[in-house]
């Protein structure tokens, strides 16, 4: 997992009450720089689980890979310019630099692309100057003004507008701009399902362990004082704006709404994006999503 954001919050819960013992497990975790550093990991097979989302898991499986996905969070990111910009639309960031927490293959940079081609017949990749790196780096480029925008994790954008930055757009209102619910959970837990079903008890007992963590998190605020350190900021404010949107994200259910919704949403990106966003995929797979026993 990465250092920072919602994960690392809940593995500090995790440890602190020694969830994962008491669920079965034992939880290692490593920590690395970027999403794509996770995700190399796990195709690897140095890591068992990563926190991404399910489009990069439906390209992978297209090309041989045996990833599948358990919902994590209906919360992503936000695209964030600094106060006062001129930018509007996303018309407007032709030729300027966008920052873009993670990598090429982002889930919010992969819809964000996908919008303004719906919107304007262009691709954001070859339009603007993108800039992809790690978070913080760039929340530091963008409060130096070295960055026309920032399209970042939402905890990341919620601290940038406590500094001042403008909200433009978030990833629910570029779903629903695609055509698409803004409920539909786009990060997910994600692992091979050969080693989902060569033991089954690891696996339940590390979602139990997580989900342990997630129920504390959304109904103590006790836990968020406990938890100030790692948020970030000294600002009461912020800390219960990062709070709240932690608890709205949780996903309240995960059915066939759901499914067809990442069905419809999969079908816009293949039309849209091509090969270019969805890889080899020739067309949707429900495999990707692991079904939880009851």
């Amino acid at each position: 997992m990465l250092g920072f954001g919602t994960a690392a919050w809940e593995v500090d819960v995790v440890q602190r009450y020694g969830l994962d013992i008491s669920h079965g497990v034992s939880l290692e975790v490593r920590r690395l720089a970027s999403t794509e550093a996770g995700k190399t990991a796990l195709l690897a097979g140095s890591v068992d689980v990563i926190v991404s989302d399910w489009v990069w898991v439906t390209r992978q499986r297209a090309e041989g890979a045996d990833l599948v996905f358990v919902p994590y969070s209906r919360v992503v990111g936000a695209l964030e310019v600094p106060a006062g910009s001129p930018v509007r639309r996303l018309a407007d960031f032709d030729g300027k630099r966008l920052g873009v927490a993670g990598g090429p293959l982002d889930k919010s940079w992969i819809l964000l692309r996908a919008l303004n081609l719906r919107q304007s017949g262009r691709d954001l990749a070859a339009s603007v100057q993108p800039v992809f790196g790690a978070p913080p780096l760039l929340e530091q480029e963008f409060l130096a003004g070295r960055l026309d925008g920032l399209l970042t994790f939402w905890n990341f954008a919620a601290q940038l507008e406590a500094a001042g930055a403008q909200r433009l757009l978030n990833v629910g209102q570029i779903l629903e701009g695609l055509g698409v619910s803004g409920e539909l959970p786009m990060l997910g837990y994600v692992f091979h399902e050969d080693w989902a079903r060569a033991d089954p008890a690891v696996l339940s007992g590390f979602l139990k362990t997580v989900m342990a963590a997630k129920s504390l998190l959304a109904t103590s605020d006790s836990e968020w004082h406990a938890l100030a350190p790692q948020l970030g900021t000294d600002d009461v404010r912020l800390q219960a704006a990062l709070r709240d949107a932690y608890r709205d994200g949780i996903p309240r259910r995960f059915g066939r709404k759901e499914r067809d919704d990442a069905a419809r949403l999969f079908s816009i990106l293949a039309d849209l994006g091509g090969e270019a966003l969805v890889g080899k995929a020739k067309g949707f797979d429900p495999g990707i999503f692991w079904s939880i026993p009851a």
